[in-house]
């Protein structure tokens, strides 16, 4: 019985491993696709006069890429460089810039390279380049303190510069280990660990973060899963901080979170970036 079946389940085996196969070879070349998702449009400035002092800026990477962002000139000493997700564009994070803006700190919100019309498709390597550059105009443009900040994959791009440029704190929200642990919990079927290119080691990286760090995650999020987060905390140094929201997922973090995740951002901010006012209200005009 088994023998005259076999032929045809050996061909239902070939024909599953070939589709399988396909698969594999499809995930690999479609990568970037499916861990990026950028609006390359470019973005208009939010107009009125609850918006007075934003400005949006033009500058170029050491790679020659033209990247934009906003920035806003607080009233205290000190910026925040805000690294957003993997998807839309600083227009989409208008919402969140004026509240961390109204906690009295300058803000610089980028767009990397292929969102928001800035130039270049996105990488890993692309958004390594993408936060030096930001760096870069704001040592230039308004020296002072920085505090990194890092949503989602750009935790990443906030880690990896961390290890560069040592900030006067890192906050990593909604983070995780390695982009790597993430996509074998979204894709367990895939070899993902041998297919990946851009891999953002975070938690290889976070030991040599000498800087304070302040990590928020939500317990029910199911895209970077908090475990993720906590190895990275785990594996920090001192002073570091561990706030998590019960209930919160990946993309509602802040408003399950409320006046918790402020609270918690703005005591960061006010202990590592000071609270001196700035002298002069104006900044320098961006390019």
């Amino acid at each position: 019985m088994i023998a005259a079946l076999w032929p045809r389940l050996r061909l239902w085996l070939l024909l599953l491993a070939a589709l399988y196969a396909l698969l594999v070879l499809l995930a690999w070349v479609l990568q970037r696709r499916l861990i990026y998702f950028p609006d390359a449009r470019g973005v208009t400035l939010p107009q009125g006069p609850q918006w007075d002092g934003l400005r949006d800026v033009k500058f170029e990477t050491a790679d020659g890429v033209s990247l934009r962002a906003w920035f806003w000139p607080g009233r205290k000493a000190g910026t925040v460089l805000f690294f957003h997700g993997n998807a839309g564009d600083r227009g989409d994070r208008a919402g969140f810039l004026r509240t961390l803006h109204d906690l009295g700190y300058g803000v610089f919100l980028p767009d990397y390279r292929g969102y928001g019309g800035s130039e270049g498709e996105p990488s890993e390597a692309g958004f390594y380049e993408d936060g030096q550059a930001c760096l870069a105009w704001l040592h230039a443009n308004a020296p002072g303190s920085v505090v990194y900040l890092g949503s989602s994959i750009g935790s990443g791009a906030a880690c990896e510069l961390a290890v560069r440029e040592p900030p006067a704190g890192l906050i990593l929200q909604s983070g995780f280990s390695s982009l790597a642990d993430v996509a074998g919990s979204a894709y367990p079927f895939l070899p993902v660990r041998w297919l990946l290119r851009d891999r953002f080691e975070n938690e290889a990286k976070i030991e040599r973060c000498q800087c304070p760090l302040l990590v928020v995650h939500g317990d029910a999020d199911r895209i970077a899963p908090a475990r993720f987060a906590r190895r990275l905390y785990e594996k920090a140094r001192e002073p570091k901080q561990w706030v998590e929201i019960p209930g919160a997922g990946h993309n509602d973090l802040v408003p399950v979170a409320g006046p918790r995740y402020w609270d918690a951002v703005r005591a960061f901010l006010d202990e590592h970036l000071g609270l001196e006012e700035h002298l002069g209200a104006g900044a320098p005009p961006g390019k």
